[in-house]
């Protein structure tokens, strides 16, 4: 790994813990009243959740950029000149570390076996780009999956804070959690797989050896795997937050009925 991507992952685990302690407990208790009554439980996973969503927010962004003007990326997706794709990638990197670190000072109350596993999963592919610039194209299209993280942490923060789930703010938010996940992380998988199978027995792939190839294939399964249980999770949230809105509304047109609605308070 080269000194340049050293120093970003070092500056953005840095970064982002002065995020999570200085800058996002000032912005957050001038903009947001109901943050100073929260418990310190829930201070450290706001603090956490904010720091997530800039994170999201710059390498989902970066990502697209790269995505649609990186034509040497785009033409050679094993072996393409991967600059701006490792340092994008190191700014992620410097962020999972940040954020394990995080989830192992905190465990008793944000502990999370599956995003360990999935920042570990990530760390493992993303070393290979790091150390041997290789995969640019496909390494810097998983993270087109962080521009679903914003949606999701906003749906905590509207829990936290008390909103009902009746609320316009938090059913608009929770549907377009919903369709942006999937996009970004559900329909994206025949087309990435697809460009996966097309490497398979080329030169190029021969070229990355066993050890990058497995690194590859299986990381991207375990991640799709997370991403389908947490698709399953987030539908099943969105249909009970849609037949629960139904329900009230049949409420409201037959209150003699009412008995027999399900206002899922749950």
């Amino acid at each position: 790994m080269e000194t340049r991507e050293l120093t970003v992952v070092a500056g953005s685990f840095v970064g982002f813990q002065l995020l999570f302690s200085v800058a996002s407990p000032l912005f957050s208790s001038t903009f947001t009243p109901g943050y100073g009554r929260l418990p310190s439980n829930k201070l450290t996973e706001w603090n956490s959740r904010l720091v997530s969503t800039v994170h999201a927010l710059i390498v989902g962004l970066f990502c697209l950029y790269i995505l649609w003007f990186d034509d040497a990326v785009n033409t050679d997706p094993v072996w393409g000149e991967p600059g701006l794709v490792k340092l994008n990638v190191a700014i992620t990197c410097g962020y999972l570390l940040y954020d394990l670190v995080l989830l192992a000072t905190n465990w008793s109350t944000m502990g999370d076996s599956f995003f360990v596993c999935h920042h570990l999963a990530a760390l493992y592919a993303y070393g290979y780009v790091l150390s041997r610039g290789v995969l640019p194209y496909f390494a810097n299209f998983r993270l087109i999956s962080e521009l679903s993280t914003p949606f999701v942490n906003q749906r905590w923060f509207y829990e936290v804070l008390k909103y009902p789930r009746s609320d316009r703010l938090v059913v608009a938010n929770g549907m377009a959690m919903a369709v942006v996940f999937f996009m970004v992380r559900i329909f994206v998988m025949p087309p990435y797989w697809a460009r996966v199978f097309a490497t398979f027995g080329t030169e190029a792939f021969e070229r990355l050896g066993i050890g990058a190839q497995v690194a590859w294939i299986t990381s991207c399964i375990a991640l799709d795997i997370l991403n389908t249980i947490w698709m399953y999770k987030i539908a099943r949230g969105c249909y009970k937050v849609m037949k629960g809105a139904s329900g009230r509304k049949a409420k409201e047109v037959s209150p003699l009925k009412q008995n027999h609605v399900n206002n899922h308070t749950d």
